[in-house]
């Protein structure tokens, strides 16, 4: 061996020459060889990269560190002994020229045995100086790390602190598990980027808006409660937060944020309001079903009574107790002021309906830009002057009966809306795209002849056809004049009893002299007649001497054919009347619940009908 070798052989620690472009070991000391269980032989003949095999890129880079630097130092490399075993070594390494080659010289140190060295040499450093103290003052700290580290753990609140660029410096167990990211994936990253970086629409949220990074600015607690933390999985969270400066010395070194997931409290308020609009529309609901009974008080109605005994009456009367009990849509046709809206409000109170309103709507009395509104309700600043939520009269009649007074009235741009309410059940308010549903019956009631007005193209022909699944007509009292004594008694102690007068009487003479007179004004005018009498009466007679009519023989006016129920007319209606008590009672013919009960006829005759209209009771089950 030449000297170099010898003092290489000898040094205290195990060293190696190596050849990086060669890949081979020059020179191997003897420490080296015991260090990794070789003959020195054996090891001189194997490859460098061999024996880091395991470590191939580190000592790449190493090597390549030493070559440009001239020395370098590594302490995490790994390197294969006789037997297998790995080995972690700390290198120290330099260039060296040998023989005008350049060569790499390696220092080869076992890390865990130096470890344990300087663990031991510190030891006894710390002893020199008092062990003692410097355990105390260890564990004190441990206390302290230990126990702010229960307390972020505990802490129920999401808690993390960022740096002065807003990177994440801790995250505690709750903020963990709200936002769905671990703590090492978020130290070091910018927190705004991730959980903070979005509106709940979407759009982008600027750092410079950012109340937590403006607080590195100005040093102020910014206290927010409607904003939202993105979860790792991309869904919104709703928080409220407060973050506090850090201060260093007067300096701003970053900031701790608490929050919170106010999503439960969020779908609370939700409900809550919900639940509130609700409670106002059924207020509002209520209020306009009490405005209509209060009218209806006020008024006198009595819709248990149609006063006359005269055929045209019991015909009337015939036709509710039909149709009351279903739900088919009724158009009560007739003259002005001979009482359409009694006979409505007698059908509704004979329906399974009557714990329900029945809601009159006047079409001739809506201004035309109000039908709409006035019919399906708006939706707050739907037009100008819509200043809340308000229920059309569809949605307060659900469930009730909505009587459509002179609906002949209707605009064409609304009679197809009503077509669809008609025909689906279905609505959307003015300025709403949802789609309402609702249950009402309909009663129309019109003084125009509806058939010409379609032929004229006035009135749609297929709403009429809709109105008109069970006409009624109301007829004139100049087609009932055997009433008018009844009525004349019936007005005249109404009338007194309303003015507080004692009731009057009348003679058979002055009846005779109201028969005698046309009534162009119909029952409605024979009631205005009366009252005025009964306040310019005086003593307990009714005078009728003074009035200011020209009196006329009443002419025997009949239906004309037009106006009758034709034999057609009359076996659609039976048949549609059949078909209404078989869809209430869900094909049951017999007992109180029956079909036959609600129509009024033996189960055998009912039976009889339907076979021979080619009805199937299944159908209905």
């Amino acid at each position: 061996m030449t000297m170099n070798e010898i003092m290489l052989d000898q040094a205290p620690e195990a060293m190696a020459l190596i050849n990086p472009w060669q890949d081979r070991f020059v020179f191997i000391n003897q420490l080296t060889c015991d260090l990794l269980g070789w003959d020195r032989d054996e090891l001189i003949n194997q490859r460098v990269s061999s024996c880091f095999k395991n470590s191939l890129p580190s000592l790449h880079v190493f090597t390549q560190a030493v070559l440009h630097k001239g020395s370098s130092l590594i302490d995490d490399i790994t390197i294969t002994t006789a037997d297998g075993r790995e080995i972690e070594l700390e290198i120290n390494a330099s260039i060296t020229s040998v023989d005008n080659q350049q060569l790499i010289c390696l220092c080869l140190r076992d890390r865990d045995f130096y470890q344990q060295w300087r663990m031991h040499a510190n030891a006894q450093r710390h002893h020199k100086f008092g062990l003692l103290q410097w355990q105390r003052i260890h564990q004190v700290f441990q206390d302290i790390e230990k126990e702010n580290q229960l307390i972020l753990s505990a802490a129920g609140e999401g808690i993390y602190g960022v740096d002065a660029e807003g990177r994440a410096t801790f995250v505690n167990p709750a903020a963990e598990r709200i936002l769905g990211w671990k703590a090492e994936e978020l130290i070091s990253r910018n927190i705004h980027v991730a959980i903070h970086h979005s509106h709940t629409d979407g759009s982008d949220y600027c750092v410079h808006d950012c109340p937590i990074f403006a607080a590195f600015k100005d040093g102020a607690i910014r206290r927010v409660d409607d904003e939202v933390f993105w979860h790792r999985d991309g869904r919104p969270i709703p928080v409220e937060y407060t973050s506090t400066p850090i201060m260093d010395n007067g300096h701003l070194v970053g900031a701790v944020v608490i929050f919170r997931d106010v999503s439960d409290r969020k779908l609370a308020e939700s409900k809550l309001r919900k639940a509130l609009e609700e409670v106002e529309q059924l207020k509002h609901k209520l209020e306009l079903e009490n405005a209509y009974l209060q009218e209806e008080i006020s008024e006198g109605y009595n819709p248990h009574h149609i006063v006359g005994r005269s055929p045209a009456v019991q015909q009337i009367a015939y036709q509710i107790q039909l149709v009351a009990p279903t739900v088919a849509t009724v158009l009560i046709t007739g003259e002005s002021g001979t009482g359409k809206e009694l006979i409505a409000r007698a059908i509704h109170s004979a329906s399974d309906r009557n714990s329900r309103p029945l809601i009159r709507v006047n079409c001739a009395a809506i201004p035309q830009d109000l039908f709409e509104s006035e019919f399906f309700g708006h939706v707050r600043g739907a037009f100008s002057g819509a200043v809340t939520d308000r229920l059309g009269r569809f949605e307060v009649a659900d469930g009730g009966t909505l009587f459509l007074d002179e609906v002949g009235e209707l605009p064409p741009g609304l009679q197809g809306k009503l077509l669809r309410v008609l025909q689906d059940g279905e609505f959307e308010r003015v300025g709403e795209s949802v789609t309402r549903r609702v249950d009402v019956r309909v009663i129309a009631a019109t003084n125009r002849n509806l058939r010409q007005l379609a032929k004229e193209g006035r009135f749609r022909e297929d709403l009429y056809f809709r109105l008109n699944v069970f006409p009624i007509r109301s007829v004139p009292l100049r087609e009932r004049l055997e009433d008018i004594p009844l009525l004349t008694a019936h007005f005249l102690q109404k009338t007194c009893q309303r003015f507080h007068k004692p009731e009057l009487k009348v003679s058979i003479a002055q009846i005779q002299r109201l028969q005698q007179y046309d009534w162009p004004g119909n029952i409605r005018e024979l009631e205005n007649l009366i009252e005025r009498q009964v306040i310019l009466s005086r003593g307990d007679k009714l005078v009728l001497d003074d009035l200011a009519l020209t009196y006329e023989p009443a002419q025997d006016i009949s239906p004309t054919i037009s106006e009758a129920i034709t034999e057609q007319d009359y076996r659609h209606l039976r048949y549609q009347t059949t078909i209404d008590a078989l869809r209430q009672t869900k094909g049951k013919l017999y007992g109180d619940d029956g079909a036959a009960s609600l129509l009024g006829i033996k189960p055998t005759t009912l039976a009889s009908r339907m076979k021979k209209m080619g009805i199937d009771r299944s159908l209905f089950a």
